[in-house]
């Protein structure tokens, strides 16, 4: 059993403090790949019209299409309380996909871990690697995934401070993953079955200085979300690869995650641009439903968009070549080993030719 490391350091009045910066002297390169692979990550979105069945099977044409394109992983997120996303319960997903699909690593990112007990959480991912061994990838964050009453409901009611209790979490689950428990502690009797001599690839994930700075302290595997965070983001996995102790794996690992989408057709990109800025505005309003086609057409055609700076950072698209130097660009100046595309939008073939034109374009 790991005894995990906590890297917030706290001022006098207890606020947390993270440090952005990065020397990039001291900051070691990763070891490159001959070609660096790339994985999906996939918010099951439910197309307008559409029940969940439709979304779940567009899901499985989603993760073959992928497959065959030649990416190395295809990761659905959690996400509850949403009648437009159909990944509440992703850990279900993973065993469907893995099913359906033959080579692809499949896996959650990520299990949010306060939601769920971490015996279970080994269990099901032990039972994941019993169905498709050498192809689970567990990612692990310490988020809700949802509003503050959806989380109250999830955690029947528990108050306390999840991101007190996160470490202890992550520590009991390697412990049932195979990775045991000190003599004489409690839950050193029990068994996470089925018993596997494999464990799933674990991922810390973050969209803040804390999920790279706790998976460097405790020799993880770090995945961070540039489409939610880009300002930091280079900054952080710099920093992770800096500061990367041997704990749990012996070498650093990152994963950079980014809003991305190929296409020729400009009115196409734009409209990809317009339906995740709409779907953002939602979100802050509070509507959680599909999102009708021609309401993104009607933004995109607004002041309210068209008027709106852009941030050239948040986001690779255009062309596929153009997309794919945006994308080793990232990857190089935050020095990770992996890129995580993320392309939700409300037609699933136009996402589908994107991840194939991305995968047609990146040098092998």
């Amino acid at each position: 059993m790991h005894h995990l490391r906590v890297p917030e350091e706290r001022n006098r009045s207890g606020a947390l403090r993270v440090v952005e910066d990065v020397t990039d002297a001291a900051t070691p390169e990763p070891t490159a790949p001959s070609t660096l692979p790339l994985a999906v990550l996939d918010f099951v979105g439910i197309e307008y019209g559409e029940s969940a069945a439709d979304s779940i099977a567009g899901a499985v044409e989603l993760a073959r299409a992928v497959e065959t394109a030649g990416f190395r992983r295809y990761w659905v997120s959690e996400h509850h309380s949403m009648s437009s996303l159909a990944c509440s319960a992703p850990e279900i997903l993973i065993a469907h996909l893995l099913t359906l699909t033959e080579r692809i690593r499949v896996g959650a990112a990520g299990i949010m871990l306060p939601n769920h007990s971490s015996f279970k959480v080994a269990e099901m991912f032990r039972t994941l690697l019993a169905i498709a061994p050498d192809r689970v990838d567990l990612g692990l964050g310490r988020a809700p995934g949802t509003d503050p009453l959806t989380a109250l409901v999830l955690r029947r009611g528990t108050k306390g401070d999840p991101a007190a209790d996160f470490p202890g979490q992550v520590s009991e689950l390697l412990g049932f993953l195979g990775d045991g428990f000190p003599e004489g502690h409690p839950y050193s009797r029990l068994i996470a079955a089925p018993v596997v001599e494999q464990k799933p690839d674990v991922f810390m994930l973050g969209s803040s200085g804390y999920g790279p700075q706790f998976a460097a302290v405790n020799g993880m595997r770090a995945v961070f979300a540039h489409h939610m965070s880009p300002e930091i983001a280079t900054s952080v996995l710099r920093r992770y690869r800096a500061d990367f102790q041997p704990g749990v794996e012996q070498e650093p690992w990152s994963a950079i995650s980014v809003l991305a989408f190929a296409s020729e057709d400009p009115e196409e990109v734009t409209r990809f641009e317009a339906g995740w800025a709409l779907t953002m505005l939602n979100l802050r309003r509070n509507i959680r439903e599909p999102i009708r086609p021609e309401a993104v057409d009607a933004f995109a055609a607004s002041s309210e968009f068209r008027d709106t700076p852009r941030d050239p950072d948040r986001m690779a698209i255009g062309p596929a070549e153009q997309v794919v130097e945006r994308l080793q660009e990232l990857q190089r100046e935050s020095q990770s080993d992996e890129v995580v595309i993320v392309t939700p939008g409300l037609d699933r073939a136009a996402r589908i030719a994107s991840f194939e034109a991305i995968a047609a374009a990146w040098p092998r």
